[in-house]
């Protein structure tokens, strides 16, 4: 079979990014959505056991689905200060070593958070609480989100030792040339 050609590839990949932050809104929306929902239960004095399990859940959902679209956005804490000491070769290396740090890092996570969850179900791990179900089930949007930053981390690093400036830099670059200085607050 024929491979994907490279902008069939940046296509799915700059698609999972999308996906993730999408999810990650979701996730958020659906905390909203929930919260309301038990105020006005317990305004109209109907029982709301559970719904902290489940608000936690997609809390944790948030916060792991979006870690993709996050990074590849310029949204995560750099050493900015010190990088722009650097000049550009210097800066290169050391993006790249950063970038290969982060990449072995995630790489392990995900391999440890996989595992973790497919021992929760080879066990039959149930969540306890009000709420039993598979904990394997809410576990998977931690997996998701490890796996997706693994894959942008891998990207990047691709991306950078082939000469590229990375995407991270040149999403903030552009903020800034619109005159959006919200993220660096």
């Amino acid at each position: 079979p024929q491979s994907p050609s490279p902008g069939a590839l940046r296509r799915l990949l700059d698609g999972l990014y999308a996906l993730s932050g999408f999810l990650a809104a979701f996730f958020v929306v659906a905390i909203f959505v929930t919260m309301i929902a038990t105020t006005v239960m317990r305004t109209l004095e109907i029982r709301t056991g559970g719904f902290e399990e489940i608000v936690a859940w997609l809390t944790a959902a948030a916060a792991f689905t979006g870690l993709a679209h996050t990074f590849k956005h310029g949204d995560f804490v750099r050493v900015e200060l010190m990088l722009s000491r650097l000049s550009p070769p210097r800066r290169r290396g050391f993006e790249i070593f950063a970038l290969a740090t982060g990449t072995l890092f995630t790489g392990y996570m995900a391999w440890s958070t996989i595992d973790y969850v497919l021992e929760s179900y080879r066990f039959g791990d149930m969540a306890s609480g009000q709420i039993v179900i598979p904990i394997w089930i809410p576990q998977l949007s931690f997996v998701l989100g490890v796996v997706l930053l693994f894959i942008a981390m891998v990207d990047e690093l691709v991306r950078v030792i082939g000469g590229a400036r990375p995407t991270y830099v040149l999403a903030v670059e552009e903020r800034h040339a619109r005159g959006d200085f919200s993220e660096d607050v």
